[in-house]
C-alpha cells in the first residue's frame, strides 16, 4: 500500500497562503537565472498545489523543479504574505523521495551512505575526518593531483576532490573541554553546538566562540559527543531521520540548566529553531522540543542580548565585508546582529557588499548536485566581493565558508585574501587585550 501524500496531508492553508503577487521573483537566484515561472518560489508553490488537489502526479520533472530550488529562503523574505516557504520545500522533497520517482542504484547507494550512515553516527563521521586529516597532511593530495589521478575518476567526482574542506588538526572536543567556567562573574549558563563540518574543519571556531561566551560571562558546557542537527537529512526529504537526530540533540543538553543553547552555523541554527514543529506530534519530545526552540540562540543573536562586553584593542584587519548566510538572515532573521559585532572591534573598517544576502551557490549541498548554476552564483559573489575592495570577508556558515574560500583560491589576484567569521575576529580582538 503507498503511503499517504505528505502535501494532501499539509495544512491546506500553508498552500493557500501564496497570492501570486510576484514579490518573490528578483529575490529568487533560480527564477532570475532563467526567468522561467516553474523556477520561481510561486510557480514551484502552484505545482505543489496542484499535487495536493490531485491534479498533478508527483513526478521526476516534480522532483527535479525541487532540487534545482537553493531553499534560500530568500523568498520567505520578500514575502508580503508570510508563507511559509521552508516547510513546503522540506515536504515537497519527502514527497519526492517517499514516491520514489528518483530510484537509481548509484543515488540510492550514496543517499544511504552519507544520510543514513555517515551523518547518523558522529564517530563514523570523524572517523572520515581522521582519513581525510591523514591525506592532507602528508601531502598524499597533492601528490595526487601532480599526477593527475583524479583525471582517471568520472568527471562528476573529479570535480568534487577539490571542495574538499581542509580537516582541522583537532576536533572540538580536543580543544574544548566539556564544562569551562569564565574567569570572574559568571552571569549564564549555556550549551555549545559543535556542528558536524564545523567539528571537523572549522573547530577553531567553535573555540573561538567558547571564548567570546567566556569573556562575556558564560559558563560553557560542550558535550563531547554530538550528533548532526538534522539539517541536510530534512533538506533532502528524510523527515524520519531528521526527526530521530533532533531526539539525539535534544537528549545530549540538560535544558533546564541553561539559559540558552548557542550555535555559530546559519544553516544548522535555522533547522535548530524548528525542532518543535519537527516534533509537534511527539507524545515525549513535543514539550521538550518547544523548550529547545526557546533557547536556541545564534552566537551573535545572543552576544547582542546579553549586551556583550566591546573589546578595546582590534584585531589585527583594517578592511572587512561580511557576506549573509541565507538561513541565518533568511530563516533565523539574524541580520544586524553580526554588523554589530563588526562594528564593536577597534580600527575595523566595515565595508557593506553588494548583495550581501544573496546566495553563494554552497546551499547545503547543491554545489555537488547542481554544480553549474551553483558555479554562477559563486561567480557572482566572487566579483560583489572583488568590487567592495576589502581584504577581509567574515560569514558565518561553514559551507559559506568553504564555498567562499574556493572561489577566491581559484582567482588568484583578488583583493579578498581570507575568509573568517565575525566570532573569530571579536576572539581575536579580547585575545589581543591580553597581549597589551
Amino acid at each position: 500500500m503507498r503511503p499517504a501524500s505528505l502535501l494532501k496531508s499539509l495544512d491546506y492553508s500553508v498552500l493557500q497562503q501564496c497570492m501570486h503577487c510576484g514579490m518573490c521573483l528578483p529575490t529568487c537566484p533560480t527564477y532570475v537565472e532563467t526567468k522561467m515561472e516553474k523556477n520561481s518560489p510561486r510557480g514551484r508553490i502552484s505545482l505543489l498545489r496542484a499535487v495536493a488537489d490531485g491534479d498533478l502526479e508527483v513526478s521526476r520533472a516534480l522532483s527535479d523543479e525541487m532540487y534545482y530550488c537553493l531553499g534560500c529562503l530568500a523568498c520567505q523574505t520578500a514575502c508580503p504574505a508570510g508563507v511559509n516557504y521552508a516547510e513546503l520545500f522540506e515536504t515537497a522533497r519527502a514527497e519526492v523521495e517517499q514516491a520514489g520517482v528518483n530510484d537509481g542504484m548509484q543515488r540510492s547507494f550514496w543517499r544511504w551512505l552519507t544520510l543514513n550512515v555517515i551523518f547518523m553516527h558522529p564517530s563514523m563521521l570523524r572517523l572520515i575526518g581522521r582519513v581525510l586529516r591523514m591525506y592532507q597532511s602528508t601531502g598524499l593530495d597533492k601528490l595526487m593531483r601532480k599526477v593527475r589521478f583524479f583525471g582517471l575518476m568520472p568527471q562528476s567526482l573529479a570535480k568534487l576532490e577539490p571542495q574538499t574542506p581542509q580537516i582541522s588538526s583537532h576536533f572540538s572536543n580536543e580543544v574544548i573541554l566539556p564544562e569551562e567556567a569564565p574567569v570572574g562573574r559568571q552571569e549564564y549558563r549555556v550549551g555549545l553546538l559543535t556542528g558536524c563540518i564545523q567539528d571537523l574543519a572549522f573547530s577553531n571556531i567553535n573555540r573561538d566562540t567558547a571564548d567570546v561566551l567566556l569573556a562575556n560571562g558564560c559558563e560553557v558546557v560542550t558535550p563531547s559527543s554530538q550528533h548532526c542537527c538534522g539539517s541536510l537529512h530534512a533538506h533532502n526529504g528524510e523527515l524520519e531521520l531528521a526527526r530521530e537526530l533532533a531526539r539525539k540533540q535534544i537528549d545530549r543538553f540538560d535544558l533546564d540548566s541553561l539559559d540558552a543553547i548557542i550555535t555559530n552555523a546559519g544553516g544548522c541554527g535555522s533547522h535548530l529553531k524548528t525542532y518543535g514543529h519537527l516534533l509537534h506530534d511527539d507524545p515525549f519530545y513535543a514539550a521538550k522540543a518547544k523548550v529547545w526552540d526557546s533557547k536556541m540562540k545564534d552566537i551573535h543573536e545572543w552576544l547582542v542580548q546579553i549586551r556583550f562586553r566591546k573589546p578595546t584593542v582590534g584585531a589585527g584587519v583594517s578592511e572587512v565585508t561580511y557576506h549573509e548566510s541565507c538561513h541565518l538572515c533568511h530563516g533565523q532573521k539574524v541580520v544586524s546582529q553580526p554588523r554589530q559585532v563588526l562594528a564593536s572591534i577597534p580600527g575595523l573598517v566595515f565595508k557593506e557588499l553588494l548583495e550581501s544576502n544573496w546566495c553563494c551557490g554552497s546551499a547545503g549541498i547543491y554545489n555537488i548536485t547542481q554544480p553549474e548554476q551553483s558555479q554562477k552564483l559563486l561567480d557572482r559573489k566572487v566579483a560583489n566581493l572583488r568590487q567592495a575592495n576589502a581584504a577581509v570577508v567574515a560569514t558565518s556558515n561553514p559551507g559559506c565558508h568553504l564555498q567562499i574560500a574556493n572561489g577566491l583560491r581559484s582567482c588568484g589576484d583578488h583583493p579578498c585574501q581570507e575568509v573568517t567569521q565575525p566570532v573569530t575576529l571579536l576572539a581575536r580582538a579580547y585575545r589581543a587585550e591580553n597581549v597589551e
